[in-house]
């Protein structure tokens, strides 16, 4: 029979992956969308793409294909794409940090470096823990190091946890220090015209309030999943691990409309793919980086 969590998984999964696959198409189509800020969000996009296709195939696997060689695949393939989409979230709030403190220098060759660098990083790292449970870290020949999430080890689940508690605590950190900046340079404008307008308030209150929105929606999606994994006992009711895990699949649901379809290059590049009629009066401002 089938289980309705998992059902709920295969679509969300689908709902992720189509939602990710017309961001990546998009960069992919528009030769414009090649600065950093841009293959940033690409990467983040991919990741989510890719573990969209992970929950979908996982399901299938699981109600026609029934393999432990083949779970653990799926398992290896769904722990390095959400893992990349977690270090993408981390790199692209690295770089908003870096276009405010290095405003000046942020469109040198050498930030460019830097971002290919992190996310050559990212994707190496997450690769790795997505190769663990298939290389032998897993829980099929030993079922009381199970964790609560099957095939991985408690110790697996316990690193994949504190590894994202560590991301967490660094955006959790540099967020602040971009809100500090933000209301700084308010601050300095203030100064500059002898009083602080409506306009700058309301924007630096807008800056703030999105940042604590984008941090707000990755740690409710995230959170609950990742402290059941360390304190969750395998024997308890399955139902819990679905219940915290399925929220954390929205994230990846999410990503696209928070750091995509924002945008406002995206959305021309939308206009042109889809109607081929983008008409030149109508006017766009590129956001810069460090728009929230």
């Amino acid at each position: 029979a089938l289980n309705p969590w998992d059902v709920m998984l295969c679509v969300s999964g689908t709902a992720i992956a189509c939602e990710n696959a017309l961001v990546v198409a998009i960069i992919c189509y528009s030769p414009a969308l090649r600065t950093p800020m841009f293959v940033l969000v690409g990467s983040l996009a991919t990741a989510d793409l890719l573990a969209g296709l992970g929950l979908i195939l996982n399901f299938v696997f699981q109600y026609v294909i029934r393999s432990e060689t083949v779970s653990l695949l799926t398992v290896g393939f769904l722990v390095a794409s959400f893992a990349a989409s977690v270090s993408s979230l981390l790199a692209i709030t690295v770089d908003r940090y870096l276009s405010l403190y290095n405003a000046l220098t942020y469109y040198s060759e050498r930030t460019v470096l830097c971002i290919h660098t992190m996310l050559a990083g990212a994707w190496g790292v997450s690769l790795c823990l997505g190769l663990l449970p298939v290389l032998g870290w897993n829980c099929l020949h030993d079922r009381a190091t199970c964790s609560v999430v099957r095939p991985l080890t408690k110790s697996n689940v316990t690193l994949l946890s504190a590894s994202f508690f560590l991301i967490f605590l660094i955006m959790l950190h540099l967020y602040i220090e971009i809100c500090k900046i933000v209301c700084r340079h308010a601050h300095q404008i203030a100064l500059q015209q002898h009083f602080l307008t409506a306009s700058h308030y309301v924007a630096t209150k807008k800056g703030v309030s999105t940042l604590a929105i984008i941090l707000g929606t990755f740690g409710a999606s995230w959170l609950p999943f990742a402290i059941y994994c360390v304190v969750g006992d395998p024997d308890y009711p399955s139902v819990y691990t679905y219940a915290t895990l399925l929220p954390a699949t929205y994230n990846s649901m999410i990503n696209p409309i928070i750091y995509a379809y924002r945008n406002q290059e995206i959305q021309r590049s939308m206009w042109v793919l889809f109607c081929g009629c983008f008409q030149a009066k109508v006017s766009f401002r590129s956001r810069s980086p460090s728009d929230v």
